[in-house]
């Protein structure tokens, strides 16, 4: 083959693997044109021209649009340069594509209802800024005006969820309970009382009279049946339960009855609030990190069993209430994105 062969569109057709029609259209719109035309009025096309189909083939196959392939033909923009700005296009629409993957799995698993569903996407849908913008305002909501101690602010504000590109379906469920919690004025403000409490490093009244010698007993033991797989509302943890409970009523002098027990549970609970204990797990998960079962707090399953009460202390996701700062955020981000299907 040497440069001054010239070919047909049905040569070209056949080098290409292009229809003739196609490569008409290309010829008709100016971006490959002919080189010249045979006695009888046929176009015919030289080496450079079968190398430029060639290469417009490929970047098309590779999604690029033909305004910006003219530009590359005629040396407007480098290959390369194009590519780039094409390969970072296509992470964002992978990016999509994976989130909304994780939100029909949550979606197929959880039997969701059309309006569960189209929260979900709302939510999964926002930016990484819009998001940063929810957890930021659940911060200047929660913290705003409280002098909860920095340290304690600032341990919080560290361990911002952040929901990677490509979540599992258990992060897409955990983001958006963990989105309808922040915006909950009730939540917030316990999490305020928490925050405050753990920056003055107060014991709980019921630690301080029982002791310190009781107080590392029933850590221990609470310990020790969480670490064997215990569920604190089997019968297992009954005898556990039993024990503690008759050695802190004769601490306090009381009866060891079911109000003592609704009174130890009280004062328990005071340490751990199961919602903002919830936010932590939620976090743990959305950020993918390695529960670390040494690190959870043994009064949640202490108070659980005192209580014996499942129903309150199972957390069951649920369909979600959209706050009205949520609200905001969403109705915002529909408006920018009316396009993109639920």
């Amino acid at each position: 083959m040497d440069v001054t062969t010239l070919y047909s569109i049905g040569e070209l057709s056949r080098r290409t693997g292009l229809s003739v029609r196609t490569i008409r259209f290309y010829s008709d719109s100016g971006v490959v044109a002919p080189t010249t035309r045979s006695p009888a009025g046929y176009r015919l096309y030289d080496l450079d021209a079968l190398l430029r189909l060639e290469l417009l083939r490929t970047l098309r196959e590779l999604g690029m649009d033909l305004t910006t392939i003219q530009r590359v033909l005629d040396r407007e923009v480098s290959v390369a340069e194009v590519a780039a700005a094409h390969a970072d296009a296509m992470d964002v629409q992978i990016r999509m594509l994976q989130l909304r993957r994780s939100v029909l799995r949550v979606v197929a698993r959880r039997g969701s209802s059309p309006e569960e569903t189209k929260l979900m996407h709302r939510l999964t849908q926002l930016s990484g800024e819009e998001r940063r913008r929810l957890i930021d305002d659940f911060m200047e909501g929660t913290f705003g005006t409280v002098d909860a101690g920095p340290g304690a602010v600032a341990m919080v504000r560290a361990a911002a969820p952040d929901l990677p590109d490509d979540p599992t379906g258990e992060q897409v469920a955990a983001w958006v309970e963990l989105a309808e919690l922040v915006g909950d004025e009730d939540f917030r403000a316990r999490m305020r009382r928490t925050a405050v409490r753990q920056a003055a490093g107060r014991p709980l009244d019921i630690e301080r009279d029982a002791g310190e010698e009781l107080m590392e007993f029933t850590r221990q033991k609470v310990a020790e049946a969480r670490k064997s797989g215990t569920d604190p509302l089997s019968d297992r943890a009954a005898p556990v339960i039993d024990d503690l409970v008759h050695r802190f009523a004769e601490v306090f002098a009381r009866t060891p009855d079911t109000e003592f027990r609704d009174w130890m549970a009280q004062r328990f609970e005071e340490a751990h609030d199961p919602r903002v204990d919830r936010y932590w797990q939620l976090v743990w998960i959305v950020n993918g990190w390695q529960v670390v079962p040494n690190l959870i707090p043994v009064y949640p399953w202490l108070t659980q069993a005192l209580r014996n009460d499942r129903a309150a202390w199972s957390p069951q996701w649920a369909p979600p209430r959209i706050p009205e700062r949520v609200q905001g955020i969403t109705r915002g981000h529909e408006t920018r994105s009316s396009n993109v299907d639920v």
